[in-house]
């Protein structure tokens, strides 16, 4: 059975090399115009391609692009404002060393389909990468242990030991800050909006202990909890995946209930917009009869008038790719400001009439 084509055979075909082949693909300058001309016209008519990529990177122990992994639908990254702001950061510095960026969407490592589990760990064995950036991953999702064992570089977004680079905030310190300012306006019976991978319409109602959360959003509710002081009443709620629908629903139920809270907290401003709506449907003033914040600091939130915690998400960014791609860049842990930016969102507590 006759083999398909290949370097052998094209070198054969044009009566050169097997080296020469190659150099026409990975060492042009070394060719004159006319030679590589040839040896290109000949192998297209074989129907070959070219050496292969991921054999090429295993033998030069470099594959020219970075692998950002995260837990989520692969559209995610390209429509929640955070992580479109965190890649164009990470994209900047990834264009000026020519790298390319591969998403590599893998489930919850708690999701029930074991199969589907194992199938995401795969695709980041196979990933032909130089490093990982990790978005929002738990510490013990198994695709790290895989990572860990490929002795790749991994930046992360969250305190994970087995990271080589860190880039942070002060989760709880932010949310603290956040907590602290509802407290001076009265605010003292709360209700906390949390986010959770499932991408389902279901709605959970828990109190606040009993949470199973990713461990940022452990530290953000440990910051609120912090900052409104021990004598607040606090209802904890996730009604699924970050986005305004689940922000929505959630508020929702806050705001139905019988005894309203007087604010509403969101872990971020995607689910913050979606209570905001909740609250235009119900005819109710944000800042006025309810207080609501978000975390983040999207353009929208501006727009929005929503108070909320500002992080630098597209310096974030920056930072990952240089720690990655930058030999000159020694730092391999960075912890990022935060500010409260108070908008009209929020306000003293209403007085009762």
């Amino acid at each position: 059975m006759p083999s398909g084509p290949s370097l052998k055979s094209v070198a054969k075909a044009a009566g050169v090399s097997v080296s020469t082949v190659s150099n026409a693909y990975n060492r042009p300058q070394q060719l004159s115009a006319k030679m590589r001309d040839r040896i290109l016209r000949i192998a297209r008519e074989q129907g070959y391609a070219g050496p292969d990529a991921a054999a090429r990177s295993l033998r030069s122990r470099h594959a020219g692009a970075l692998g950002v992994l995260l837990t989520e639908q692969l559209s995610y990254a390209f429509s929640d404002p955070y992580a479109v702001g965190l890649l164009a950061g990470l994209a900047e510095v990834a264009e000026e060393s020519r790298t390319g960026l591969l998403l590599i969407p893998v489930v919850p490592g708690d999701a029930t389909d074991p199969r589907m589990v194992e199938s995401s760990v795969q695709a980041v064995r196979q990933a032909v990468v130089d490093g990982i950036v990790a978005y929002c991953i738990d510490p013990d999702h198994p695709a790290v242990e895989v990572i860990r064992s490929r002795r790749l570089p991994i930046v992360g977004t969250n305190d994970v030991r087995d990271f080589t680079h860190h880039v942070l905030i002060d989760e709880t310190g932010a949310t603290r800050g956040m907590g602290e300012h509802l407290r001076k306006l009265g605010h003292q019976h709360v209700g906390i909006i949390l986010t959770s991978h499932s991408h389902g319409d279901d709605l959970t109602v828990t109190e606040v202990d009993q949470i199973d959360l990713i461990d940022f959003e452990q530290q953000r509710l440990r910051g609120f909890r912090d900052g409104l002081g021990p004598d607040a009443r606090i209802i904890a709620v996730t009604g699924g995946h970050n986005s305004i629908e689940s922000g929505r629903a959630a508020a929702a139920e806050l705001l139905d209930r019988s005894e309203r809270p007087t604010a509403l907290l969101a872990t971020s401003d995607v689910m913050a917009l979606g209570a905001l709506q909740a609250l235009e449907q119900r005819r109710l003033t944000p800042g006025r009869d309810i207080s609501v914040t978000g975390f983040d600091d999207i353009p929208a939130a501006a727009d929005a008038g929503l108070t909320t915690v500002r992080q630098p998400i597209r310096e974030r960014g920056r930072i990952m790719g240089r720690m990655l791609l930058d030999p000159n860049y020694r730092k391999t842990r960075v912890v990022l400001p935060t500010d409260v930016i108070v908008r009209a969102s929020t306000g003293p507590v209403p007085t009762k009439t």
